[in-house]
């Protein structure tokens, strides 16, 4: 290569290095961008798991709520069950009981 004459060096070696320190300053922000995405990035996703967390705790909170009451109306469910059969003799005396007073009203 030729050698650069020294009044072509004197006119582009300056703008070279304005050129060069511009660069670098572009490469200061764009770290610096980096750096405040990724904190940021960071913040949101711990913040985001927070609140995944409060939620999942929150809807098995209101499952537990509905289980018990769930099993409230089967206790009750449990409890007419249960309570059936005697409805079903007491409504067998009431009709023995009614027919024994048809007969005592005609013996009468």
């Amino acid at each position: 290569m030729e050698k650069i004459p020294g009044w072509v060096e004197k006119i582009f070696t300056p703008k070279v290095n304005e050129l060069i320190g511009e660069v670098k300053a572009l490469n200061t922000k764009v770290d610096s961008l980096r750096n405040e995405t990724k904190s940021e990035l960071a913040s949101l996703r711990n913040e985001t798991k927070s609140e995944l967390a409060s939620l999942r705790n929150e809807m098995l909170a209101r499952f537990e709520a509905v289980d018990a009451k769930f099993e409230a109306v089967d206790s009750r469910f449990d409890s007419l069950e249960a309570r059936l059969p005697v409805m079903e003799k007491m409504a067998e005396f009431e009709v023995r009981i009614a027919e024994i007073e048809k007969k005592l009203s005609v013996h009468a």
